[in-house]
């Protein structure tokens, strides 16, 4: 048991920090199945986010008073439960609700972990490990949740999650960790806390909206558009080596960071066409950028600080503040975006009906069936595939359909592309900000 205390601890902490994006490839899913709406659905996501910042710091502030080793099992436990309630969930209202809990059973489960951690190895190390694990964690929740739904169902991504903090209980329970006497009191480091929380924003960019606009715009997969953003991920991990090997100053290498995430968004803003291939580059400065920032902004604003699990709790609360405010900012930027792109592309389909060469009977059966098939489906990127095996043209016209079904499809994947352009900006914004406030100089403390 000794052994796997240390990992399975680590795990409960990358699977609680996945759980603010692991449910992004499966949001057109759970539309579907429990029936609800577009509004609705997001707060699955954004009701475990901001239940998660808010709860974070007065968790960490009640466990630095006590042994955490007992409320750390009982929140693990409370994270496994809500999860499996997850699973179970028949109706939107009680799938945000379960998020709820089990967000609050996760702030008490990832500060509780770092203390159980430090006492498992030491300061240093412990401190290494629970912020590596929050990293894997943020990186890979999107390309874990889109390949189980895709696999298996939405359900799978809660169910997986289950056993997994159940054996974490007893590796918890195991650690024997005493409060720290509070000798000193430090504030919370401001800087890196802000910058965490807009670098968290732009990085919700790179998380949530790609991946959206890989399955709603360009009509992928959950399966490949998961396999698609594993680019983030495994740039997350290489950028530790590469950072050892370049050896820059802890500063240098947050503001290279802000700016290869800020570049990485720009990059996706001005994809020049639907092709998967062109998403590589900018998500590989995005994962690179996010494992030069997050990892080394969170150790310096625990490192050395008392109370550490307090000061946890503050950098946990300013991250998922950030996915907050890239949420509540970002997604009616481009909802309104893919409305106000809804005409043009409209008058663009209606000119590639007109030209194509069809019969005018043909031209008629295409342009009702698409007129059903954008008045059913308004603010969202229609589904052009029913519509077209509805339409019956002579033999001789099938091969004219066909082309003119695939540049529609162009036509509407240019569409949903330009749409999400001015929410990549503004994400590249929040890292641009990030960097500036990286470099802003410091203030002088005057002797008094």
């Amino acid at each position: 048991m000794r052994r796997v205390v240390g990992p399975l601890l680590a795990l409960t902490v990358a699977l609680v920090l996945a759980d603010s994006a692991v449910v992004t490839l499966a949001l057109p899913d759970i539309l579907r199945e429990l029936d609800t709406s577009v509004a609705q659905v997001a707060w699955v996501l954004i009701s475990f986010n901001l239940v998660l910042a808010i709860a974070a710091v007065p968790a960490a502030v009640a466990l630095a008073r006590v042994r955490p080793a007992v409320p750390t099992a009982l929140g693990i436990a409370a994270f496994a439960g809500a999860s499996a309630w997850c699973a179970v969930a028949g109706s939107i209202d009680v799938l945000i609700a379960a998020r709820c809990v089990q967000a609050l059973g996760g702030a008490v489960a990832v500060v509780g972990c770092l203390e159980l951690l430090v006492a498992r190895y030491d300061e240093r190390r412990g401190i290494t490990v629970w912020v590596t694990a929050g990293v894997v964690g943020t990186a890979t929740g999107p390309f874990a949740g889109g390949l189980l739904t895709e696999l298996i169902s939405w359900q799978s991504i809660f169910i997986v999650q289950v056993p997994v903090a159940v054996l974490a209980v007893p590796a918890a329970l195991a650690v024997v960790a005493m409060p720290l006497p509070t000798l000193d009191r430090h504030r919370p480091d401001v800087r890196p806390n802000v910058t965490l929380a807009l670098l968290s924003a732009a990085l919700t960019a790179a998380l949530f909206l790609l991946v959206l606009l890989l399955v709603e715009g360009w009509s992928r997969s959950p399966g490949i558009a998961a396999l698609t953003v594993s680019v983030v991920p495994v740039a997350a991990i290489a950028a530790g080596p590469l950072a050892r090997a370049l050896r820059p100053s802890d500063e240098m290498e947050v503001a290279v960071g802000c700016f290869l995430i800020a570049g990485g968004l720009v990059g996706l803003a001005i994809l020049p066409s639907a092709h998967l291939g062109w998403t590589v580059a900018p998500q590989a400065l995005v994962g690179l950028g996010l494992g030069l920032t997050v990892d080394r902004l969170t150790a310096k604003a625990v490192s050395l600080r008392l109370p550490r699990i307090e000061h946890a709790g503050w950098t946990i609360g300013a991250r998922h503040v950030g996915v907050v405010l890239g949420l509540a900012v970002l997604t009616p930027v481009f909802t309104a975006d893919l409305r106000d792109a809804q005409v043009p592309a409209q008058e663009a389909i209606t000119a590639l009906v007109l030209d194509a060469p069809l019969q005018p009977q043909g031209k008629i059966a295409v342009a009702e069936a698409l007129g059903t098939a954008l008045s059913a489906e308004q603010g969202q990127v229609p589904e052009l595939g029913p519509a077209f095996d509805r339409i019956d043209v002579p033999v001789e016209e099938q091969f004219a359909l066909a082309r003119l079904e695939r540049d529609l499809g162009d036509q509407l994947e240019r569409a949903a592309t330009r749409a999400f352009r001015d929410s990549f900006l503004l994400g590249a914004g929040f890292a641009l900000l990030a960097l500036l406030v990286v470099v802003a100089p410091r203030r002088r403390r005057t002797a008094s």
